[in-house]
């Protein structure tokens, strides 16, 4: 079974024919194509980025992100622990907010500090 993606590796958006039952890949100008094309059909993951509250600051959210792509079939699942959860200020960029989330071992991550 024959897929076409087109890889967002890189800017040069090559487009990819991935060749599921042979694991094989065609169109890619660089390895990191070839990886793409073969995860995004046999384990699609996502970064995921968001907001959650915070407390003790003027700002009411805080952005974040996994530090790491999730598998995609988690998204939903990992935005609903995050509705979730509330830290305080002060909170600096790189902060690990959830170790482990639902226990994919990808830490979620602060990209924004935040004072008091």
């Amino acid at each position: 079974m024959i897929k076409n993606l087109i890889c967002i590796c890189c800017p040069m958006g090559c487009h990819l024919e991935v060749d599921i039952d042979k694991s094989s890949v065609k169109g890619n100008s660089c390895k990191r194509g070839e990886d793409y094309g073969i995860m995004e059909v046999t384990d699609p993951k996502r970064i995921v980025t968001t907001t959650v509250k915070i407390l003790d600051s003027s700002e009411k959210l805080l952005p974040v992100k996994t530090k790491e792509g999730i598998p995609k079939d988690l998204i939903f699942k990992c935005m609903e622990e995050l509705k979730k959860v509330k830290v305080k200020a002060p909170i600096g960029v790189g902060d690990v907010i959830i170790k482990n989330i639902l226990g994919t071992s990808v830490e979620v991550v602060s990209t924004k500090a935040i004072i008091k």
